[in-house]
């Protein structure tokens, strides 16, 4: 399987914009993408997952297809705006193991009373 790493993705997508004239759209455009995007997975999560039918009209697609959609303007949306996406996501899990490790029960039934 060829894995490919947050920055040669966010390159890759670099790549694939800069042969255009166009190059990247400005925030508010790209804002605008993101939420299309993120409304056409959360249709076909409706569809897979939800009480709403596909119309017989509508295109065959599937969540993986969409959320792929959304992670790709999202990294359009970072590179617009020289955010590197690894440190972002590091910086992020950082947060969220030390704020929210107690947030929800755990499986090994640790709570923040055990913490010395």
């Amino acid at each position: 399987m060829n894995e490919k790493t947050m920055k040669i993705m966010q390159q890759e997508v670099d790549d694939y914009i800069q042969q255009f004239k166009t190059g990247y759209f400005s925030p508010l455009g790209q804002m605008a993408r993101l939420t299309e995007e993120v409304g056409e997975l959360a249709r076909e999560v409706n569809h897979h997952y939800g009480e709403k039918a596909k119309k017989d009209s509508e295109q065959p697609k599937t969540v993986q297809e969409e959320l792929g959609d959304v992670l790709f303007v999202t990294i359009i949306m970072a590179n617009s705006l020289d955010i590197d996406l690894t440190e972002a996501f590091n910086r992020n899990m950082e947060k969220f193991n030390q704020r929210d490790r107690f947030r929800f029960e755990r499986k090994d039934g640790m709570t923040e009373g055990d913490i010395q």
